[in-house]
C-alpha cells in the first residue's frame, strides 16, 4: 500500500486550510489506496454552525462524531489500504473550542461509549500551517459553508491542534509545516514528502521545508 506497504492506514491530519483532504486523495492515488473522507457537504448544521456557534454546535458536533464512527466501522470492508483525513481521537479536540460545559458533559459521555470502536492508524501526518496562512487558503478557496468562520474561530483552532499534537502518542506521527511546502499543486514538493515519509524510522518525526 504506502511506503514499502510500511503502512496500511494512514491518517492525514490538521486544522481546516491546512490541506489534509487534497493531500489524502493524492497519496491515495499514488499508492492505489481507498480514500476515507470527512463529507461535511452532508452535515446540516454546518453552514449554520459557522453563523451562530452557540445555538449549533451541539447538533453539528455530534453529526459529525456519528459520521465518523459509521465509516471507521466499515474500514476492513475498504481493504487494506486505506488513507483517512481525519482522526477520531482529535474529535473532542472541536467540542472543547465550541460546546458550553453541559453540553461537553454529555458529548464526551458519547464520544467515550463510541471511542473503542475505532482502529489506531499505522501513521498520522500531520499538517501545520501559520494562522495567517490558513486563514488566507480558507479565503482563497471560497467554500460558500466555510464564509461565516471566523478568524479567531481558526487561529483558536489552530492552536488546540498544536496542543493536541504535542501530546498525542497513541499512532507514530510526521509533523509538515506547509507554510514552505506544497505538496498538493507542487510535484517536486510532493516527491520531497513521499521521500519524508518512506525513510521514517521513529515515533514522532518532523518535516520543515526552509524558505
Amino acid at each position: 500500500m504506502t511506503p514499502a506497504s510500511k503502512y496500511q492506514y494512514v491518517v492525514i491530519e490538521g486544522p481546516i486550510g491546512a490541506g489534509k483532504t487534497s493531500l489524502a486523495t493524492r497519496l491515495a492515488l499514488r499508492y492505489s489506496a481507498h480514500t476515507m473522507l470527512e463529507q461535511p457537504e452532508t452535515n446540516p448544521f454546518l453552514e449554520r454552525f459557522y453563523r451562530d456557534q452557540s445555538r449549533y454546535a451541539l447538533p453539528t458536533q455530534l453529526f459529525f462524531l456519528f459520521q465518523r464512527v459509521q465509516q471507521l466501522s466499515g474500514i476492513e470492508k475498504l481493504g487494506s489500504s486505506v488513507i483517512a483525513d481525519f482522526l477520531l481521537e482529535k474529535d473532542p479536540l472541536f467540542a472543547r473550542l465550541t460546546l458550553a460545559d453541559d453540553e461537553l458533559k454529555l458529548y464526551e459521555q458519547i464520544f467515550a461509549q463510541l471511542k473503542p470502536q475505532a482502529p489506531l492508524p499505522d501513521l498520522v501526518i500531520y499538517l501545520q500551517a501559520p494562522p495567517d496562512t490558513l486563514v488566507e487558503r480558507v479565503v482563497r478557496r471560497g467554500n460558500p459553508v466555510e464564509a461565516g468562520i471566523s478568524e479567531s474561530y481558526l487561529r483558536a483552532l489552530s492552536d488546540s491542534y498544536t496542543r493536541f499534537f504535542h501530546k498525542y502518542d497513541a499512532a507514530p506521527v510526521l509533523i509538515v509545516n506547509t507554510e514552505n511546502l506544497n505538496p498538493i499543486e507542487r510535484d517536486e514538493d510532493f516527491e520531497l514528502l513521499i521521500s519524508r515519509i518512506e525513510k521514517m524510522r521513529g515515533r514522532r518525526e518532523f518535516f520543515n521545508l526552509a524558505a
